[in-house]
C-alpha cells in the first residue's frame, strides 16, 4: 500500500487540498448561516470531508470562522484528523525525493 501511496503522492497531496478547501468553505458557509439563523450544514457533512482528508481546511475553517468551537468532537476530533493528514503527507515524504 505504501508503494502505490508513494506512486501516486501528488493525487493523494492534491486530494487533501481540494477536500481542506471545501471543508474550509463549507466551515465559513455553514457559519453565515448559523449566524442569519438559516438552514445549517449537516455535522456529518463537515465531518465527511474531514475523514476524507480534509481535516486540515476544517480545523483551519474552525478557527478562522469561530465555528463549531463549544462541541467538544470538533474541538478535538479536527485537530486529530488534521494531524493524521498531515502526518500521512510527511511519512510519504521520504519517499518523494526518491521518485
Amino acid at each position: 500500500m505504501r508503494a502505490f501511496l508513494s506512486a501516486h503522492w501528488s493525487v493523494l497531496a492534491l486530494w487533501v487540498i481540494f477536500a481542506s478547501v471545501i471543508d474550509f468553505a463549507l466551515m465559513g458557509l455553514d457559519k453565515g448561516k448559523a449566524r442569519r439563523d438559516d438552514w445549517r450544514i449537516p455535522e456529518r457533512i463537515l465531518w465527511a470531508f474531514a475523514l476524507l482528508g480534509g481535516g486540515p481546511g476544517g480545523f483551519l475553517g474552525m478557527r478562522c470562522f469561530r465555528h463549531k468551537t463549544r462541541h467538544w468532537y470538533f474541538r478535538y476530533g479536527f485537530p486529530l484528523l488534521a494531524l493524521l493528514d498531515l502526518a500521512l503527507l510527511v511519512w510519504l515524504a521520504p519517499l518523494w525525493s526518491r521518485l
